[in-house]
């Protein structure tokens, strides 16, 4: 089976957060590290990024949260390393009214495909991406994309847990990931 990096959005994932939930539940699981989850700086996202995918046995499945997600297209146009698949939810509209003015750099995304398989989660009431950019970004990315309903960010927040629908999600999407 493929390794799992989990990569939180802005501010890190919580105690309660889903990913953190999964990451104590897992040993498998890994969470990338940058130099702050406060003061986001793409470049060092980056790189963080990629230093935790060299250390993988395996092409990684990405589990991207939030700005994450956005993080996940801007490495995959600059970086070449080798990706099974990235799970990226609550994708962030960067042209959206609650865009956070830490994460500038981050917002000219890179148009057209990501090069690897990807699959969005998506909520119908996401202060932070309305579903039509979101739907708009699949289309872009040419990307699957799953509606869960109205989790809001789909994080601590939206009360989910561990959020065993986003774990089945994830088994799905890895389960259909070349080997």
């Amino acid at each position: 089976m493929h390794d799992i990096i989990t990569l939180p959005g802005l501010g890190g994932s919580g105690e309660t957060h889903w990913q953190t939930l999964w990451e104590r539940a897992d040993a498998r699981i890994t969470r990338f590290q940058p130099a702050s989850w406060d003061q986001p700086d793409l470049a060092d996202w980056e790189q963080s990024l990629e230093r935790t995918i060299a250390r993988c046995a395996t092409p990684p499945v990405l589990v991207a949260h939030s700005l994450a997600c956005l993080l996940v297209a801007h490495w995959a146009a600059r970086f070449s390393s080798a990706i099974a698949g990235a799970f990226l939810v609550a994708v962030p509209d960067p042209d959206g009214a609650n865009f956070p003015v830490e994460a500038t750099s981050f917002r000219r995304v890179p148009d057209g495909s990501l090069r690897l398989p990807a699959l969005i989660i998506a909520s119908t009431n996401d202060p932070y991406g309305a579903l039509e950019a979101t739907q708009r970004r699949a289309r872009d990315w040419r990307s699957g994309l799953i509606v869960a309903g109205a989790l809001g960010h789909i994080n601590a927040s939206s009360g989910l847990g561990d959020w065993p629908q986003g774990r089945a999600l994830l088994d799905a999407f890895r389960a259909g990931l070349q080997r």
